[in-house]
């Protein structure tokens, strides 16, 4: 059988590839050999720029090529690789056999050929890769996406700051808010879980096989390879042409580690994007509610079938996606989170298993965001619906007038209230009846007296506004 999307295993490779296309260069075995040549093609650069006199600078023109060869990175490449890593049975050592079959034309190259990948642990160039993918597919993919989506909840909070709808508490009636202030709390809340995200330090190790310079050291003892390391993992990537002060991988130093950097920064990046996804779990939940009382309608695209049988239809089918693919993402990223930080001594190879699903996990967040933000869109605000809803609930009136009592010293305010509201239909015409029977000033007889279920939102709309 052929490979196509109709026979994929994995529907974000099937049915929804096409939702995908910006991570799965990033994330994929491709993108992970890619980032793997990119590493190694660092590591050798600035081995030549290091002052050993065993291996002198490379020229200009030997670093553009080396540069050509991780910025031209192509699917035949990595199917090359693979060719190769049938005979290694070892996928980090085909990367470096590949780099050093492109020596084979360039006499300056391929005498300094045995400086590909020198002193490294295959961990060396590994979690390096896998840092730089997660780091291109946190800035390229994830949090524009979540910006996205943030971007249309702010212009749907200050679109619908007043428009007032009847809170549920419990499943109950409950004091008026605004369609637009209850959009803004998750707008604040995602605010934060995206800081959260992007204030992740991605780090990196080149140490070792155990993490103290060993092999490094037994070439050069004198040499500040601690030092080194850290310029090469931190000084900042080269540009298309292999241009920067230094050859480096602009990610954070990690100075302590066994054979594996301890992925303390991946767990803390996966339980940010999962706090990310479990706020759009929360609100999605809560659409499809809105949806579901007629809070919202949906807006009809021509010829889409809601049911099999019962064409009147119109099912929230973004919601419910977005909200299955979010509880799909979060299993993999709190597996990922609770596993990757742990190892037996020194190293063991559960991480490298797990770690290939880390673009399965952030898939179907990414899947998540873009159904979300197409459910967004289709929504309409049902105005008579909210209006009736509020209308029918006049015992929400009862907080302010027991309040107002409160205020004015009148014993009972609370009781006085239950009495009459609680478990009963309240009409306008019985708490105006009340409310003129208080002993309080006749101008807050009047205030509460003008007073709807509509008009009693508070700072919701300006809430709404402001965010």
């Amino acid at each position: 059988m052929s490979f196509s999307t109709i026979n994929a295993l994995s529907p974000l490779d099937g049915r929804y590839a096409a939702r995908l296309d910006a991570l799965r260069p990033l994330m994929s075995e491709q993108g992970y050999m890619h980032r793997r040549v990119q590493v190694e093609v660092a590591w050798f650069v600035a081995l030549s720029d290091a002052g050993f006199a065993e291996f002198k600078p490379l020229s200009t023109g030997a670093r553009s090529y080396l540069s050509s060869l991780v910025t031209n990175f192509s699917e035949s490449d990595a199917l090359a690789i693979k060719a190769i890593e049938k005979v290694t049975n070892h996928d980090v050592k085909a990367v470096e056999y590949w780099l050093k079959s492109k020596f084979e034309a360039r006499t300056e190259l391929l005498a300094a050929a045995e400086f590909v990948h020198f002193a490294c642990t295959s961990e060396d160039i590994n979690n390096t890769s896998h840092a730089l993918q997660l780091k291109s597919s946190r800035e390229q993919v994830l949090l524009p996406a979540i910006d996205k989506l943030i971007s249309q909840l702010r212009d749907m909070a200050h679109q619908f700051a007043d428009a007032p709808m009847l809170s549920r508490t419990h499943g109950q009636t409950a004091s008026p808010t605004t369609v637009g202030k209850e959009i803004a709390n998750v707008v604040v809340r995602l605010v934060q879980a995206r800081e959260k995200i992007a204030a992740v330090n991605i780090m990196a190790k080149m140490n070792g096989a155990v993490g103290n310079y060993n092999a490094h050291l037994s070439a050069w003892p004198d040499f500040d390879w601690e030092g080194f390391s850290r310029r090469v993992v931190e000084s900042p990537e080269p540009d298309a042409q292999g241009h920067t002060g230094a050859w480096g991988l602009g990610l954070t130093f990690q100075p302590y580690s066994i054979q594996i950097e301890p992925h303390d920064y991946m767990a803390e990046l996966f339980d940010a994007v999962a706090r990310c996804n479990t706020i759009l779990i929360d609100f999605a939940r809560d659409i499809w509610g809105y949806v579901s009382v007629g809070y919202f309608k949906q807006r009809l695209k021509d010829g889409e079938i809601g049911s099999s049988t019962m064409p009147h239809k119109v099912n929230p089918i973004d919601f419910e996606n977005a909200e299955g693919n979010l509880g799909l993402a979060n299993a993999l990223l709190s597996h990922l989170s609770e596993k990757l930080p742990i190892s037996r001594w020194q190293r063991d190879l559960t991480d490298s298993t797990v770690l290939r699903n880390m673009g399965v996990a952030l898939g179907y967040a990414v899947l998540a965001y873009h159904s979300f933000g197409v459910g967004l869109g289709k929504l309409e605000l049902n105005r008579e619906a909210l209006n009736e809803d509020l209308n029918a609930s006049w015992e929400v009136l009862a907080e302010p007038i027991q309040t107002v009592m409160r205020r004015y010293g009148v014993q009972g305010a609370y009781e006085k209230l239950k009495e009459v509201t609680r478990g009963k239909t309240v009409t306008a015409q019985a708490l105006h009846g009340l409310i003129a029977s208080l002993d309080i000033p006749a101008a807050e007889k009047q205030r509460l007296l003008a007073m709807t279920p509509g008009s009693y939102v508070g700072l919701a709309a300006a809430l709404a506004r402001r965010v």
